[in-house]
């Protein structure tokens, strides 16, 4: 997670069930394989690159857990709505041909 998104995350009050993230808060930093989250925690923490609060992991599956202070939660991408063009009406009565 990047630092000021982690800033936010970390002080907002813990909600418990599937977190909603934002992939812009988001860069990829490597992979690692391990058999659960909580062993790829204990692999990342014996490197000396230990998951921090906010941190993201997704599985093979594309199954995504998110590091809490209570442990690893669900997580969601939340995607922005498609930006659509305004469509132009034409007044009442009057068509194209006039």
């Amino acid at each position: 997670m990047k630092d000021s998104p982690r800033q936010q995350f970390r002080w907002a009050p813990h909600v418990s069930g599937c977190a909603s993230i934002k992939p812009k808060d988001y860069e990829p930093c490597g992979e690692i394989a391990a058999l659960h989250e909580y062993d790829a925690w204990k692999l990342l923490r014996e490197a000396g690159d230990a998951l921090q609060v906010g941190d993201l992991l997704e599985g093979e599956d594309g199954r995504l857990r998110i590091c809490k202070y209570v442990g690893f939660e669900p997580a969601q991408w939340v995607l922005p709505e498609p930006k659509v063009p305004p469509v132009e009406l034409e007044p009442a009565g009057q068509s194209a041909a006039t």
